[in-house]
């Protein structure tokens, strides 16, 4: 039976707050030159938020870290397409989004997001959840960070069950996934939402639990790629990629829809997309290559733990 029991709101925000603290402090030690400046904004519906972003860094070419609290009268439509019946509620949204887009080729891009949502009516109890999720998009991708990213994911899910991992690992595949191109935008991750189930306090603890499992899965990666040299093809080939990235952000991506529809505000929306982007007509890569490998390997669900293959 689902638990819809009013959630401690400031005690979710305290959290959010730190974490963003946390991760931006973490990435500044890892790029060793960039920091991230913030940008405090209101909106006039009602709340606001304060994004940072950090351009021109060692590592991160371009990196945001945003934090919002949202509040309205009416729900938007995409937090409202799956469960018709809230249309219409007053509500307050808050959350962790970020993305990071490295300037080296060899070093994946990364998103993670956790949020909560909460839509009341009057003489109604409230009702809300939980989602987020995190996952990696590498250009030129080494089974093994792979396999890394997947091990803290199943280790951070292991103590809310054993079936959580499979499931939230399945959910973001699924989700991922650009319909017109026939490929997953990376290699994955967890994706969750609508968590309530298990009452508030075990629900809080999954989403910290995500938001906390990040840097673990993020940065010994960077540590391990930074320092690979590249050359102009493969940042071309970077490029290239990242324009997957910008469609998927656009075409299918609930969070920028609900952003936009919620009238966010908007350079903090966007601010996941990279720096630079490119589209080239109906590029094929050559075969046996480490670009050919990417479609053709790492592009499609994975038992990635259970993947029994050497090399990148």
């Amino acid at each position: 039976m689902t638990d819809t029991s009013a959630p401690d709101l400031q005690k979710v925000k305290e959290y959010l707050l730190k974490l963003q603290d946390d991760i931006c402090h973490t990435l500044e030690l890892a790029d060793s030159k960039g920091s991230f400046k913030e940008d405090a904004w209101e909106r006039e519906e009602g709340g606001g938020g304060r994004t940072r972003v950090l351009t021109g860094g060692n590592i991160i070419e371009q990196g945001g870290v945003n934090f919002s609290h949202v509040f309205g009268s009416q729900l938007p439509p995409s937090a409202s397409a799956a469960r018709p019946e809230l249309a219409g509620r007053s509500f307050q949204a808050m959350g962790v989004s970020l993305v990071i887009h490295p300037r080296n080729p060899f070093v994946p891009t990364s998103h993670a997001n956790v949020r909560f949502f909460m839509a009341e009516k009057d003489g109604e109890a409230p009702v809300w959840w939980f989602g987020g999720g995190f996952d990696l998009t590498p250009f030129y991708p080494f089974l093994e960070d792979v396999q890394h990213w997947h091990s803290v994911a199943k280790n951070l899910c292991s103590p809310f069950g054993d079936d959580v991992y499979d499931k939230y690992k399945t959910w973001c595949d699924e989700y991922f996934y650009l319909k017109h191109r026939g490929e997953t935008r990376g290699v994955g991750g967890l994706f969750f939402d609508d968590l309530n189930e298990s009452g508030f306090d075990q629900s809080f603890a999954f989403m910290q639990a995500v938001g906390n499992g990040f840097l673990d899965a993020y940065i010994p990666i960077i540590e391990k790629r930074k320092d690979i040299p590249y050359d102009e093809k493969q940042r071309q080939f970077q490029l290239y990629r990242r324009g997957r990235y910008v469609e998927f952000n656009l075409v299918y991506d609930r969070g920028t829809l609900f952003g936009l529809q919620s009238g966010g505000r908007t350079e903090s929306i966007l601010m996941s997309m990279p720096p630079l982007a490119r589209w080239e007509y109906n590029y094929q890569a050559q075969s046996n290559t480490a670009e050919a490998r990417l479609v053709e390997d790492f592009l499609k669900p994975r038992d990635w733990l259970n993947l029994k293959t050497s090399g990148k």
